[in-house]
């Protein structure tokens, strides 16, 4: 038996492997951001474009909760997601903010699954407390799995595992959601740092309701004890006038990309030590704006290293134009990307 060797030329192997690259490439999507500032809410974030939102009122033990879903998703790709909820007022004279932190994530686990699919389920393990403006927090690893049933399996069935950072102000509760079955750092990265929510600011003590309902029970295994979770009590018209007082002074608001709304906006040195190293990429600059439109205070929040002082430096200088609320001047939060190109 005579054995045959075929070999193959350099361009006959570009062409045998051209259609698997091209599919692969096929499937890396550029994601088209935009700035979501919805009518009614306090926070500002930066999803792809083409987003949907819903609506509606869900029931919480004896109570309703508002609730805004805010979703984009990306076919074969990541899911992000802002939830939004409000019910539980801040009341320390009845319970503590983590416990009605924990009240918020008992509802958000409940009421967001069937969000994305039918008889899904979500499990949350705590990975440790976050702050953001003041406002507190944590950050959860979550995993969403789709129930089957042998009558009728689960369409999409895989389970979706990501994170989700929650976030409790005065007013509401926000979970911000990345979920992908592939890694993704520079995607969930650039949605998580881009969101902003108002500056947490001293509240007066409520009024405490007579005869609370019994409390509920704690808001998943995983999260840590921390007493008797709370739900809310009816109260008299104390929150009317507390917010009426406290419209006078609002914290910062939320102003997302403000590259595009800078008077003055230079551009960082390109340290020398850095584009030896070969760093590149984007640098993202939390800042926060005076009522004057300087630019007081300046934190990179992701980005190489190498370039984040550079960075800093240049947010530091860039001027803006007075923001007007109601008249009065007002403190503004945001970003600003610097795009760091190796040449």
């Amino acid at each position: 038996m005579k054995w045959i060797t075929l070999k193959a030329s350099p361009l006959a192997l570009l062409v045998l492997t051209l259609p698997s690259f091209l599919s692969a490439q096929s499937a890396v999507k550029t994601i088209e951001w935009e700035t979501l500032r919805p009518d009614g809410e306090d926070f500002s974030v930066q999803m792809p474009k083409g987003s949907s939102a819903q609506s509606g009122k869900e029931p919480y033990h004896k109570f309703e909760l508002n609730t805004n879903t805010y979703i984009s998703q990306i076919p074969n790709g990541p899911v992000f997601a802002v939830v939004s909820l409000s019910g539980i007022k801040s009341n320390p004279a009845m319970y503590t903010e983590a416990e009605r932190l924990n009240s918020y994530v008992d509802a958000f686990k409940n009421l967001f699954p069937p969000k994305l699919r039918k008889r899904a389920v979500a499990k949350l393990t705590l990975v440790g407390e976050k702050v953001l403006q003041g406002n507190p927090g944590r950050e959860y690893r979550v995993t969403v799995h789709v129930a089957q049933t042998d009558s009728s399996p689960a369409q999409g069935s895989a389970d979706l595992s990501g994170t989700a950072q929650v976030f409790a102000t005065r007013k509401r509760f926000y979970v911000v959601v990345f979920l992908n079955n592939k890694k993704n750092d520079e995607a969930q990265e650039q949605f998580f740092s881009s969101f902003l929510i108002p500056e947490k600011t001293s509240q007066p003590a409520t009024v405490a309701a007579q005869n609370p309902p019994a409390p509920v029970e704690a808001a998943n295994a995983d999260a840590p004890a921390s007493g008797d979770v709370p739900v809310e009590t009816p109260t008299a018209n104390g929150g009317e006038a507390n917010d009426a007082a406290r419209a006078k002074k609002r914290g910062p608001l939320a102003g997302g990309v403000l590259n595009g709304k800078a008077i003055i906006l230079p551009q960082p040195e390109y340290p020398a030590a850095a584009k030896a190293a070969g760093a590149a990429g984007t640098v993202v600059v939390r800042i926060t704006i005076d009522e004057q439109g300087n630019v007081i205070s300046a934190v990179a929040v992701s980005g190489p290293p190498t370039l984040q002082s550079a960075s800093i430096n240049a947010a530091l200088q860039a001027k803006f134009a007075p923001t007007l609320l109601v008249g009065e001047p007002v403190q503004v939060i945001g970003i600003i990307t610097y795009n760091f190109i190796r040449q």
